[in-house]
């Protein structure tokens, strides 16, 4: 069944995936810019102790910061946090690798609170081929269990950072709505990570949704990109694959230091950047109009100024995402 558009433009705002320093000036600037649920990154890389770990930090964040923040587990989680004036930080994964080769751990993170996890960042994993291999193999046995055991569970399939083949088959093995969190179409900006239009019109078909990113080495021109060519863009792919499937996934990295850019490609499977010589680690700047979340203002008044609807510029901003939020995050009996 083909999902509909947002009706209220006011309704909700959601980001669908944030990489920040956590802190209280960032939650406060949430609220300041009116956003009612984000989804953040809690691992990269490392295994299930690793994310544990992790996921002990955000527990303390969620205990410190109460009043600007709840941890969001289920799509009414949303609608909750709005009404107490605070925003839902839905918590994911972009590798598989905290699972290891245990399917249960699936099951255990969902129950520790992970909503979402990547298929494979970059790399092969055990699940799929990442994007920069040379030769994407597709899902593999154990990323075929995987997917059925998320979708068994309530966790969010993210192709982000996948190889074309191992995304569209993964696409088709899923029974419940896929994400790209984070990417842009190819056709607007060439970088690897960006979506032909085949993997593109497979995540829609599922019921899925394309979180549009905002990180400079995915858009045209980078730091510099206007904020009205993201707009055009957005419009496009409205015409093509129908606004019901759109949304923002801003990868805002705000805040992290010089090497997080080194350390978020490489891991530890890498030696370290200083030893093969030179190269530059630092993340660009973000366009002048999203600094942070302050400014998700800009993007829905230029997405408006391109032709949209209020009720489609609501359902982009953020409608479109509490309605996968909803068909994606509860266990099925």
């Amino acid at each position: 069944m083909k999902p509909e558009p947002n009706s209220n433009p006011a309704q909700f705002l959601i980001d669908g995936l944030q990489y920040c320093v956590w802190t209280r000036e960032v939650f406060e600037q949430m609220r300041r810019g009116g956003v009612d649920a984000v989804h953040a990154t809690v691992s990269y890389h490392g295994n299930f102790r690793d994310a544990a770990r992790d996921l002990a930090c955000w527990n303390r964040l969620f205990e410190s910061n109460a009043d600007l923040i709840l941890h969001g587990r289920r799509g009414q989680d949303v609608a909750t946090a709005k009404e107490s004036g605070r925003a839902a930080i839905f918590l994911g994964l972009q590798n598989p690798s905290p699972i290891e080769d245990d399917i249960g751990l699936v099951e255990i993170l969902h129950a520790l609170g992970i909503r979402f996890m990547q298929i494979t960042y970059n790399n092969q994993s055990l699940l799929a081929s990442g994007y920069t291999e040379t030769e994407d193999s597709g899902l593999t046995r154990m990323g075929k269990e995987a997917v059925r055991e998320m979708n068994r569970v309530g966790m969010a399939v993210d192709l982000s950072h996948c190889g074309e083949r191992s995304a569209l088959e993964a696409a088709e093995a899923s029974e419940r709505p896929v994400a790209v969190t984070h990417a842009n179409p190819r056709w607007w900006h060439p970088s690897p990570r960006n979506l032909s239009d085949d993997l593109m019109k497979a995540v829609c078909a599922t019921g899925g949704i394309l979180g549009f990113s905002l990180y400079p080495l995915h858009v045209p021109e980078g730091s510099g990109c206007p904020l009205s060519s993201f707009a055009e863009m957005v419009a496009r792919c409205a015409e093509t694959l129908g606004a019901e499937h759109l949304g923002i996934g801003s990868d805002l990295c705000q805040g992290r230091p010089d090497g997080t850019l080194r350390w978020m490609r490489e891991g530890r499977w890498k030696k370290p950047l200083a030893e093969r010589g030179g190269g530059d680690d630092s993340l660009p700047e973000m366009p002048s109009w999203f600094r942070d979340n302050r400014d998700f203002g800009n993007i829905a008044a230029a997405l408006a100024g391109v032709g949209f609807s209020s009720g489609e510029v609501g359902a982009i901003m953020g409608g479109n995402w509490k309605r996968f939020f909803d068909e994606s995050f509860e266990p099925r009996k």
